[in-house]
């Protein structure tokens, strides 16, 4: 009797999971023997990822540009002086530090300019 009965709780735990990726959108499909079976969709993202990839293109273009125009020198202090203020202040000083890809960036822009 247990072996049914854990069987059956089975079964309805999968069921349950099905109606609630079911309850988030559907589509209706058409398999090849002509049965009709409801197939979940995907929920999409609030955010598209190529949105947050442009951003994160932006935000390396922005510090090489900085770096490339003020020196590392000058950025650097900029940057501890911005690390000095508010939470937001310093969580831009976090983001606006200088990595390995901006600094290498940086440099063939100044070898190519100068």
């Amino acid at each position: 009797m247990t072996g049914k009965q854990l069987e059956f709780d089975q079964r309805v735990h999968r069921l349950n999971k099905k109606h609630a990726k079911l309850s988030r959108g559907y589509r209706a499909t058409m398999r090849k023997d002509g049965l009709v079976v409801m197939k979940p969709q995907r929920v999409k993202s609030a955010v598209p990822a190529k949105l947050l990839l442009i951003c994160l293109v932006g935000i390396f273009v922005f510090k090489t540009f900085l770096l490339s125009s003020l020196g590392a020198s000058a950025y650097q202090s900029r940057v501890e002086s911005l690390a000095q203020g508010t939470s937001v202040e310093k969580a831009g000083a976090w983001v606006m530090q200088i990595d390995p890809v901006s600094e290498y960036l940086a440099t063939q822009i100044n070898g190519f300019f100068h």
